[in-house]
């Protein structure tokens, strides 16, 4: 079984709650758009959004964090970030996960994930090196040919033992495990240098949005949007990945209720 855990940021540390909650329904609807029945979701976030879409298959973890003692709002994100994902992992040993896949709460993924994870179960884990960018209201998508993982966090899909949960669960930046959480980038070659290499994923894996004013971090100048990448939102994309512009109405596709 795949297990997804989604931290959200509070609202308190957004800059638009109604954005946060709008971007974390559509990332949910695309996590229950699975093909396959052998997934959960965990969401960890300090007040459970309000939304119209409900899912027996998500599980939500309400916490009381205090705010980091950080020098900048981006560390002080990172940190929240961390202690979330680290209570999800916890969390979810209760559904006995073969792995698990840390998402953003405003990225949608591929529906086969779950399908493809349950039919390699044996496999350390993948890592997504293909997938899309995306901008809200745009009606195109930007294909990322290589590296994706290395700028979303929506990035890598672990055998749940190879996750660096601490004996004693609590977050604490001086440990190793923090920048495991933290730098989706580096697992690829942490896991490679401990003997337990991940894969690619044989297909694009995740949408990354982009540039919503929410981002924990986005550096334009790494995403450059080249023509020859572009692609048409069109409906194959949108059912992949369960993928609609904000401004309109969800698409209307039939999500597996399993």
């Amino acid at each position: 079984m795949l297990v997804f855990v989604v931290p959200i940021k509070s609202p308190q540390a957004s800059k638009s709650w109604e954005l946060v909650t709008k971007l974390f329904e559509r990332c949910t609807r695309s996590l229950c758009n699975q093909t396959s029945p052998n997934y959960r979701v965990i969401v960890v976030c300090n007040e459970r959004p309000r939304i119209e879409f409900h899912h027996p298959k998500i599980t939500y973890i309400e916490v009381d964090f205090p705010l980091a003692n950080e020098p900048d709002p981006i560390s002080q994100g990172h940190t929240d970030k961390g202690r979330k994902i680290l209570k999800g992992l916890i969390h979810a040993q209760e559904f006995l996960p073969s792995h698990t896949m840390a998402v953003d709460a405003d990225d949608c993924v591929s529906k086969r994930l779950a399908e493809f994870v349950h039919q390699n179960q044996n496999c350390y884990g993948w890592f997504i090196n293909k997938g899309y960018k995306y901008q809200n209201g745009s009606d195109f998508v930007y294909i990322k040919r290589r590296n994706f993982y290395r700028m979303c966090g929506t990035s890598n899909i672990l055998m749940y033992n190879l996750n660096q949960i601490p004996k004693n669960p609590e977050y604490n930046r001086g440990y190793g495990y923090y920048k495991f959480y933290i730098d989706h980038e580096k697992i690829r070659d942490t896991l490679t240098q401990q003997g337990t290499p991940i894969k690619p994923l044989p297909f694009p894996g995740a949408v990354y949005i982009i540039a919503t004013g929410e981002n924990l971090y986005y550096d334009s100048t790494k995403l450059t949007f080249h023509i020859f990448n572009r692609k048409l939102l069109n409906q194959s994309i949108q059912e992949e990945f369960n993928l609609y512009p904000l401004k309109r109405n969800p698409v209307k596709t039939a999500l597996n209720l399993r």
